[in-house]
């Protein structure tokens, strides 16, 4: 019984830390766009500008966006065919986790040997979504958008590696119709 106990918080605790640790990525784009037409890019700096985080991750985001679509075969340009842009959201959650045990006694959560509410704790995260919008330069349209939802890193030594993370989950889906 301590074995399968044991056994299963193991497997609570990995499932936890793995869905905290992942990107969850969701799509949405033009179906009347043609996607192979567009082969260069650049900033569109008035929507970059209204994100809500510091210049220091705007410029995280930008560097690992620019990485990903050189690595696609795009060239970045002063007369683009794409204007990228991204917007930014943010929420904190809180976590409560008190398991009720009260020690030995009479019942759960409960003992004439231990006063108080069992074990427990409280933690906050943040739930960060990143949202990369491509907008065809000649019509100023929207033609594709990913959003990336997750958690965000409070570690500055592992931030610059989980907007990586971020933008390359969300880039895996550009151009639409291609399974990675």
């Amino acid at each position: 019984m301590k074995k399968l106990l044991t056994t299963a918080m193991v497997l609570v605790f990995t499932v936890l830390i793995t869905s905290c640790v992942s990107v969850r990525v969701a799509t949405d784009y033009d179906k009347q766009a043609d996607f192979n037409a567009y082969k260069t890019f650049a900033f569109y700096k008035t929507g970059i500008d209204k994100a809500e985080i510091s210049d220091l991750d705007k410029r995280r985001i930008l560097r690992a966006i620019e990485a990903e679509l050189l690595a696609k075969g795009f060239t970045k340009s002063e007369n683009p065919d794409l204007l990228v842009s991204i917007f930014t959201k943010s929420r904190e959650k809180l976590n409560v986790y008190n398991n009720g045990w009260g020690g030995f006694g009479y019942g759960w959560g409960w003992s004439p040997w231990y006063w108080g509410g069992g074990f427990g704790h409280v933690s906050t995260s943040t739930e960060g979504s990143l949202y990369i919008d491509l907008i065809d330069a000649s019509k100023r349209e929207l033609v594709w958008q990913g959003v990336g939802r997750g958690y965000l890193s409070q570690s500055m030594s592992k931030k610059e590696e989980r907007i990586k993370e971020f933008v390359m989950r969300i880039m895996e889906k550009y151009p639409p119709g291609i399974e990675n």
